[in-house]
Protein backbone atom coordinates (compact mmCIF):
# COMPACT_ATOMS: atom_id res chain seq x y z
CA UNK A 1 0.00 0.00 0.00
CA UNK A 2 2.68 2.58 0.94
CA UNK A 3 4.67 1.74 -2.64
CA UNK A 4 1.56 1.91 -4.29
CA UNK A 5 0.68 5.29 -3.04
CA UNK A 6 4.15 6.91 -4.47
CA UNK A 7 4.12 5.39 -7.50
CA UNK A 8 0.74 7.03 -7.90
CA UNK A 9 2.38 10.40 -7.57
CA UNK A 10 5.09 10.35 -10.40
CA UNK A 11 3.67 11.58 -13.11
CA UNK A 12 4.82 8.81 -15.64
CA UNK A 13 4.09 11.13 -18.88
CA UNK A 14 6.70 13.26 -18.30
CA UNK A 15 8.85 10.74 -16.62
CA UNK A 16 8.31 8.66 -20.42
CA UNK A 17 9.28 11.78 -22.08
CA UNK A 18 12.79 12.32 -20.28
CA UNK A 19 13.45 8.70 -20.78
CA UNK A 20 12.62 9.32 -24.85
CA UNK A 21 15.07 12.69 -25.05
CA UNK A 22 17.77 11.35 -23.42
CA UNK A 23 17.32 8.17 -25.56
CA UNK A 24 16.80 10.00 -28.69
CA UNK A 25 20.05 12.37 -28.24
CA UNK A 26 21.89 9.66 -27.46
CA UNK A 27 21.20 7.80 -30.64
CA UNK A 28 21.30 10.64 -32.76
CA UNK A 29 24.91 11.27 -31.69
CA UNK A 30 26.26 7.47 -31.58
CA UNK A 31 24.78 7.24 -35.32
CA UNK A 32 26.07 10.42 -36.05
CA UNK A 33 28.27 9.25 -39.02
CA UNK A 34 25.64 7.83 -40.78
CA UNK A 35 22.95 10.20 -40.50
CA UNK A 36 22.84 13.47 -42.96
CA UNK A 37 23.06 17.10 -41.26
CA UNK A 38 19.79 17.83 -42.18
CA UNK A 39 18.39 14.97 -40.35
CA UNK A 40 20.63 15.57 -37.03
CA UNK A 41 19.90 19.33 -37.24
CA UNK A 42 15.59 19.26 -36.88
CA UNK A 43 15.82 16.65 -34.38
CA UNK A 44 18.51 16.92 -32.42
CA UNK A 45 17.32 20.59 -31.85
CA UNK A 46 13.90 19.61 -31.03
CA UNK A 47 14.89 17.18 -28.48
CA UNK A 48 17.76 19.60 -26.80
CA UNK A 49 14.68 22.14 -26.79
CA UNK A 50 12.79 19.62 -25.06
CA UNK A 51 14.76 19.16 -22.41
CA UNK A 52 14.63 22.92 -21.49
CA UNK A 53 11.00 22.18 -20.85
CA UNK A 54 11.55 19.34 -19.12
CA UNK A 55 13.93 21.48 -16.76
CA UNK A 56 11.42 24.09 -16.84
CA UNK A 57 8.82 21.52 -15.33
CA UNK A 58 11.33 20.25 -12.67
CA UNK A 59 11.63 23.33 -11.23
CA UNK A 60 7.75 23.87 -10.66
CA UNK A 61 8.21 20.38 -8.75
CA UNK A 62 7.35 17.49 -11.33
CA UNK A 63 7.18 14.43 -12.38
CA UNK A 64 7.39 13.20 -8.66
CA UNK A 65 7.15 14.76 -4.84
CA UNK A 66 11.13 14.94 -4.33
CA UNK A 67 13.00 17.75 -5.73
CA UNK A 68 16.57 15.79 -5.46
CA UNK A 69 15.20 12.97 -7.54
CA UNK A 70 13.61 15.34 -9.96
CA UNK A 71 16.89 17.57 -10.53
CA UNK A 72 18.75 14.33 -11.01
CA UNK A 73 16.39 13.45 -13.66
CA UNK A 74 17.15 16.55 -15.62
CA UNK A 75 20.87 16.82 -14.75
CA UNK A 76 22.28 16.63 -17.93
CA UNK A 77 22.55 19.90 -19.60
CA UNK A 78 22.23 19.35 -23.04
CA UNK A 79 22.32 22.33 -24.78
CA UNK A 80 25.90 23.63 -22.72
CA UNK A 81 24.53 27.21 -21.75
CA UNK A 82 22.28 27.65 -18.61
CA UNK A 83 23.45 26.14 -14.90
CA UNK A 84 19.76 24.47 -14.33
CA UNK A 85 20.31 26.10 -10.37
CA UNK A 86 20.92 29.68 -12.00
CA UNK A 87 17.74 29.23 -14.37
CA UNK A 88 15.35 27.76 -10.99
CA UNK A 89 15.89 30.30 -9.36
CA UNK A 90 15.51 33.06 -11.35
CA UNK A 91 12.72 31.64 -13.64
CA UNK A 92 10.84 31.74 -10.14
CA UNK A 93 11.84 35.34 -9.50
CA UNK A 94 10.17 35.50 -13.34
CA UNK A 95 6.92 34.15 -11.92
CA UNK A 96 6.63 37.56 -9.48
CA UNK A 97 3.67 39.10 -12.34
CA UNK A 98 3.53 42.21 -11.08
CA UNK A 99 7.35 42.66 -12.00
CA UNK A 100 6.90 40.95 -15.45
CA UNK A 101 8.72 42.94 -18.47
CA UNK A 102 10.67 45.10 -15.53
CA UNK A 103 14.33 45.34 -17.02
CA UNK A 104 15.81 45.26 -13.58
CA UNK A 105 13.13 43.08 -11.86
CA UNK A 106 11.86 40.63 -14.11
CA UNK A 107 15.05 38.47 -14.86
CA UNK A 108 13.61 37.54 -18.39
CA UNK A 109 13.10 40.81 -19.71
CA UNK A 110 14.21 41.86 -22.90
CA UNK A 111 13.40 45.33 -22.09
CA UNK A 112 15.98 48.03 -21.38
CA UNK A 113 15.70 50.93 -19.13
CA UNK A 114 14.90 54.08 -21.41
CA UNK A 115 18.17 55.57 -19.89
CA UNK A 116 20.16 52.52 -20.85
CA UNK A 117 18.87 52.20 -24.35
CA UNK A 118 20.06 55.79 -24.99
CA UNK A 119 23.78 55.40 -23.65
CA UNK A 120 23.97 52.76 -26.12
CA UNK A 121 26.25 52.86 -29.22
CA UNK A 122 25.15 52.77 -32.10
CA UNK A 123 26.15 48.95 -32.94
CA UNK A 124 24.47 47.94 -29.72
CA UNK A 125 21.41 49.27 -30.84
CA UNK A 126 20.99 47.86 -34.54
CA UNK A 127 22.36 44.52 -32.45
CA UNK A 128 19.79 44.92 -30.37
CA UNK A 129 17.02 46.13 -32.66
CA UNK A 130 18.10 42.95 -35.10
CA UNK A 131 17.57 40.57 -31.91
CA UNK A 132 14.05 42.07 -31.28
CA UNK A 133 13.11 40.80 -34.88
CA UNK A 134 11.94 36.69 -34.52
CA UNK A 135 14.88 36.30 -37.06
CA UNK A 136 17.33 37.78 -34.81
CA UNK A 137 16.28 36.49 -31.98
CA UNK A 138 16.94 32.70 -33.54
CA UNK A 139 20.18 33.93 -35.18
CA UNK A 140 22.19 35.68 -32.65
CA UNK A 141 19.50 35.39 -29.57
CA UNK A 142 21.50 32.32 -28.58
CA UNK A 143 24.90 34.39 -28.40
CA UNK A 144 23.65 37.53 -27.26
CA UNK A 145 21.98 35.40 -24.46
CA UNK A 146 24.72 33.32 -23.58
CA UNK A 147 27.31 35.91 -23.33
CA UNK A 148 25.44 38.48 -21.85
CA UNK A 149 24.03 35.90 -18.53
CA UNK A 150 28.02 34.02 -18.67
CA UNK A 151 29.18 37.68 -17.93
CA UNK A 152 27.20 39.03 -15.81
CA UNK A 153 27.61 35.78 -13.62
CA UNK A 154 31.26 35.86 -13.84
CA UNK A 155 31.33 39.51 -12.76
CA UNK A 156 29.39 38.92 -10.05
CA UNK A 157 30.81 35.22 -8.76
CA UNK A 158 34.42 37.56 -9.02
CA UNK A 159 32.68 40.60 -7.21
CA UNK A 160 31.99 37.49 -4.07
CA UNK A 161 28.94 36.31 -4.47
CA UNK A 162 28.49 33.05 -3.45
CA UNK A 163 25.05 32.10 -4.71
CA UNK A 164 24.87 29.92 -7.63
CA UNK A 165 28.27 28.92 -7.14
CA UNK A 166 27.84 25.48 -6.51
CA UNK A 167 25.18 25.38 -9.94
CA UNK A 168 28.12 26.31 -12.09
CA UNK A 169 30.15 23.50 -10.46
CA UNK A 170 27.05 21.26 -11.18
CA UNK A 171 26.86 22.64 -14.69
CA UNK A 172 30.83 22.01 -15.49
CA UNK A 173 30.16 18.77 -14.59
CA UNK A 174 27.39 17.97 -16.22
CA UNK A 175 28.67 20.08 -19.36
CA UNK A 176 32.18 17.47 -18.92
CA UNK A 177 29.64 14.35 -19.20
CA UNK A 178 27.89 15.53 -21.98
CA UNK A 179 30.79 16.46 -24.40
CA UNK A 180 32.37 13.59 -23.36
CA UNK A 181 29.83 11.30 -24.28
CA UNK A 182 30.03 13.05 -28.08
CA UNK A 183 33.87 12.79 -27.90
CA UNK A 184 33.25 9.21 -27.30
CA UNK A 185 31.04 8.50 -29.76
CA UNK A 186 33.64 10.17 -32.30
CA UNK A 187 31.46 13.48 -33.15
CA UNK A 188 33.09 16.43 -33.21
CA UNK A 189 32.30 18.86 -30.28
CA UNK A 190 31.69 22.07 -32.71
CA UNK A 191 29.29 19.70 -34.95
CA UNK A 192 27.05 19.13 -31.56
CA UNK A 193 27.12 22.80 -30.86
CA UNK A 194 26.07 23.95 -33.96
CA UNK A 195 23.66 21.43 -35.29
CA UNK A 196 22.37 20.62 -31.89
CA UNK A 197 22.39 22.57 -29.11
CA UNK A 198 22.66 26.25 -30.64
CA UNK A 199 19.65 25.72 -32.88
CA UNK A 200 17.50 24.37 -29.50
CA UNK A 201 18.41 27.53 -28.07
CA UNK A 202 17.26 29.21 -30.82
CA UNK A 203 14.12 27.08 -30.63
CA UNK A 204 13.50 28.07 -26.78
CA UNK A 205 13.81 31.51 -27.98
CA UNK A 206 10.93 31.31 -30.52
CA UNK A 207 8.50 30.67 -27.57
CA UNK A 208 9.97 32.74 -25.20
CA UNK A 209 9.86 35.69 -27.92
CA UNK A 210 6.21 36.55 -27.69
CA UNK A 211 5.82 35.38 -23.89
CA UNK A 212 5.31 39.05 -22.11
CA UNK A 213 4.82 42.56 -23.31
CA UNK A 214 5.18 45.86 -22.01
CA UNK A 215 1.84 46.78 -20.77
CA UNK A 216 0.20 48.84 -18.13
CA UNK A 217 -2.09 45.81 -16.87
CA UNK A 218 -0.68 43.25 -15.27
CA UNK A 219 -2.99 40.32 -17.19
CA UNK A 220 -2.33 41.86 -19.95
CA UNK A 221 1.33 41.29 -19.81
CA UNK A 222 1.45 37.41 -21.10
CA UNK A 223 0.07 36.01 -24.09
CA UNK A 224 -1.36 32.98 -25.03
CA UNK A 225 -0.46 31.03 -28.17
CA UNK A 226 -3.01 27.99 -29.88
CA UNK A 227 -0.02 25.90 -30.78
CA UNK A 228 -0.12 22.92 -33.17
CA UNK A 229 0.77 19.57 -31.15
CA UNK A 230 4.29 19.99 -32.96
CA UNK A 231 4.85 23.25 -30.50
CA UNK A 232 2.88 22.39 -28.02
CA UNK A 233 4.49 19.04 -27.33
CA UNK A 234 8.04 21.21 -27.82
CA UNK A 235 6.87 23.33 -25.18
CA UNK A 236 5.50 21.14 -23.04
CA UNK A 237 2.06 23.27 -23.34
CA UNK A 238 3.84 26.33 -21.67
CA UNK A 239 2.44 28.56 -25.37
CA UNK A 240 -0.40 28.52 -22.81
CA UNK A 241 1.73 31.13 -20.42
CA UNK A 242 -1.02 32.98 -18.54
CA UNK A 243 -2.80 30.17 -18.13
CA UNK A 244 0.62 28.51 -16.52
CA UNK A 245 1.77 31.87 -14.52
CA UNK A 246 -2.22 31.71 -12.90
CA UNK A 247 -1.47 27.98 -12.62
CA UNK A 248 2.34 26.92 -11.89
CA UNK A 249 1.99 23.81 -10.31
CA UNK A 250 0.03 21.71 -13.17
CA UNK A 251 1.40 19.42 -15.14
CA UNK A 252 2.60 19.99 -18.35
CA UNK A 253 -0.42 17.44 -19.83
CA UNK A 254 -2.99 19.20 -17.39
CA UNK A 255 -2.67 22.28 -18.72
CA UNK A 256 -4.78 21.95 -22.21
CA UNK A 257 -8.09 20.89 -19.96
CA UNK A 258 -7.72 23.89 -17.67
CA UNK A 259 -7.61 26.19 -20.41
CA UNK A 260 -10.25 24.63 -22.61
CA UNK A 261 -12.28 24.96 -19.53
CA UNK A 262 -11.10 28.45 -18.50
CA UNK A 263 -10.66 30.26 -22.10
CA UNK A 264 -13.11 32.63 -22.38
CA UNK A 265 -11.78 33.96 -18.95
CA UNK A 266 -8.82 34.03 -19.32
CA UNK A 267 -8.82 35.85 -22.69
CA UNK A 268 -10.67 38.72 -20.91
CA UNK A 269 -7.69 38.86 -18.23
CA UNK A 270 -4.92 39.00 -20.51
CA UNK A 271 -6.78 42.01 -22.90
CA UNK A 272 -7.06 38.84 -25.52
CA UNK A 273 -3.40 38.89 -26.33
CA UNK A 274 -3.46 35.72 -28.34
CA UNK A 275 -1.61 34.23 -31.54
CA UNK A 276 -3.44 31.35 -33.07
CA UNK A 277 -0.41 29.82 -33.91
CA UNK A 278 3.50 29.88 -33.95
CA UNK A 279 3.02 30.26 -37.93
CA UNK A 280 1.20 33.75 -37.09
CA UNK A 281 4.24 34.99 -34.77
CA UNK A 282 6.50 33.67 -37.50
CA UNK A 283 4.75 35.89 -40.11
CA UNK A 284 4.00 39.03 -38.17
CA UNK A 285 7.62 39.32 -36.80
CA UNK A 286 10.22 37.79 -38.88
CA UNK A 287 11.72 40.61 -39.95
CA UNK A 288 10.21 42.96 -38.07
CA UNK A 289 10.42 43.62 -33.59
CA UNK A 290 7.38 43.24 -31.97
CA UNK A 291 8.11 46.54 -29.47
CA UNK A 292 11.18 48.93 -29.26
CA UNK A 293 13.83 46.96 -26.93
CA UNK A 294 13.49 50.29 -24.35
CA UNK A 295 10.41 50.00 -22.05
CA UNK A 296 7.82 52.55 -22.48
CA UNK A 297 7.14 52.94 -19.04
CA UNK A 298 8.51 51.60 -16.29
CA UNK A 299 6.55 53.78 -13.63
CA UNK A 300 3.60 50.68 -14.27
CA UNK A 301 5.87 48.40 -13.02
CA UNK A 302 5.72 47.42 -9.16
CA UNK A 303 8.59 49.18 -6.42
CA UNK A 304 10.43 50.68 -9.34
Amino acid sequence: MFYSRILSKIEWLTLGVIVFVYVGLAAIVWFHAQLPWFFILPLGAYLACLHGSLQHEVLHGHPTRSRRLNEMLIFLCVQIWLPYGRYRDLHLRHHNDMNLTCPVRDPESYYLLPDAWGAMPGWRKHLNNFNNTLCGRMLVGPAISIVQFWGDELFSLVKGRREGLMCWLGFFTSSVIVLAYVMWCGMPIWQYLLLIAYPSISLALVRSYCEHQAAEDVGHRTILVEASPFWALLYLNNNLHIAHHERPALAWYQLPRFYAAERARLLERNGNYLRLGYGQIFTSYFLKAKENVAHPNVKWLAGH
